[in-house]
């Protein structure tokens, strides 16, 4: 039996051998250089890497491994929505490795002829955009600092809460649209003030048991930012402005913005008691709350969202200025809940999103009812940035829906040295 084995294991040998590769020859031997002659070493393998750059650099599509006729085709689809009347002006940026790769605008301010053309320095009404940007960044840097506990009841906050049920709603649970609250309510009809609006808010029945479903719900960022603002003692736009805005150079991004810049504002809708909204916010409830709200009431440029984007790719730092911790920002980025596309404050990529067919299911982002819209997706090292004005003059016009999407798959379609992945099909 013994020698059975030997011989079964000789032939197996043989046979792997014989499938491997064959017996390296000996090297040839290197003769020795003449004297006085120095030994030139080989060139190192070219780098393949895209180095990193702490700020947003100007960029070809083709040095970031993106089709080079991205942008044309980003051009197409702008100057189509704007035919189709999809809104009167447009604004995109591009960016992938830290490399801006597309920045643009595209339109007029307004319909009316002989508007300014919109430039990539245009402010838009962000809308819903306002809830990322401003009071997210501000609840999550107050988080690190430990002013800030997620899990914390809102109420402890905000004593102006004094509803026995809404007292046991956390902090975790407006951020994530699962706090109870209705997803709107006209309040502007009737009333003004940050005080009436917490009175009522707190008045107002809850639309379903907290913690058990997931409601979009502009209330839940209006408290975040009212959380905001009594823990700094200082108002929303005030507090950003010093924190966020500044240190970042975004010098366009502001609430509020003066009269003197109406020439670079996108106008918006025509209302039958507010005229002609043009550089003030569009959203009735913010106005109601004096302009500045958390969850709308900030204007910004595609110029100035681009650097935002880009701060958050790179971990929460932008130019050598840190705004958040790397960990900070994926767990904020990242859904709670399953069956849930919420993150805190965030939203993630689901059926049908704005986000289009293939950003995965680590991206995230967040669209504005203006026609706004900001995705990054921190794999593949993208972000997409769209502004329209889709509600000049009426809020009844759709067309920005399909644009969303058609831009964000153009892009992620442009990326030359990584898979294309379905992730809608797929289920994200």
């Amino acid at each position: 039996m013994a020698d059975v084995k030997k011989t079964v294991a000789c032939a197996l040998a043989g046979l792997l051998a014989a499938c491997g590769p064959p017996p390296a020859a000996a090297p040839a031997p290197v003769p020795a250089p003449p004297p006085d002659t120095a030994v030139v070493a080989p060139a190192p393998p070219p780098e393949t890497r895209i180095p990193a750059v702490p700020a947003l650099l100007a960029a070809a599509p083709g040095e970031v491994g993106m089709d080079a006729s991205l942008p044309s085709r980003l051009d197409a689809l702008a100057n189509a929505a704007i035919a189709n009347r999809a809104a009167s002006g447009i604004a995109i940026a591009v960016g992938r490795w830290g490399r801006l790769v597309h920045l643009r605008g595209y339109g007029a301010i307004d319909w009316a002829p002989g508007s300014p053309p919109v430039t990539d320095s245009t402010l838009f009404d962000l809308a819903s955009v306002t809830k990322v940007v401003a009071t997210t960044t501000a609840a999550a840097m107050l988080e690190e600092e430990g002013r800030l506990d997620l899990d914390q009841r809102l109420a402890w906050y905000l004593p102006g809460i004094t509803d026995t049920v809404k007292q046991r709603i956390t902090v975790r649970q407006v951020l994530t649209h699962r706090g109870g609250f209705e997803a709107f309510a006209p309040l502007y009809r009737e009333f003004r003030g940050r005080e009436q609006y917490l009175r009522q808010i707190d008045a107002r029945p809850l639309a379903y048991r907290p913690g058990t479903r997931t409601v979009y719900s502009d209330w839940d960022l209006v408290l975040v930012g009212l959380l905001v603002e009594r823990i700094t003692g200082e108002e929303l736009d005030r507090w950003t402005a010093a924190h966020v805005f500044a240190p970042l150079g975004m010098r366009d991004t502001r609430f509020r913005p003066g009269p003197s810049l109406r020439p670079r504002i996108a106008a918006t809708e025509f209302d039958s008691a507010r005229g002609h909204i043009w550089g003030e916010v569009h959203d009735p409830n913010a106005w109601a709350l004096g302009g500045v709200a958390g969850h709308a009431g900030l204007f910004g440029s595609a110029r100035d969202l681009a650097v935002f984007a880009q701060m958050l790719l790179n971990g929460g730092e932008y130019g050598g200025v840190r705004i958040l911790r790397p960990e900070t920002v994926a767990r904020w980025t990242t859904p709670e809940f399953a069956r849930s596309s919420r993150a805190l404050g965030w939203d993630t990529p689901s059926r049908n999103s704005s986000a289009g067919r293939y950003f995965g299911p680590r991206s995230f982002g967040h669209t504005g009812y203006t026609g706004t819209s900001i995705w990054v997706d921190p794999e593949r090292g993208v972000f997409v940035i769209l502004l329209t004005n889709r509600v000049d003059p009426t809020s009844e016009n759709q067309k920005h829906v399909a644009l969303r999407r058609a831009v964000a798959d153009a892009v992620q379609s442009a990326i030359l040295d990584a898979p294309l992945i379905d992730w809608e099909a797929r289920g994200r």
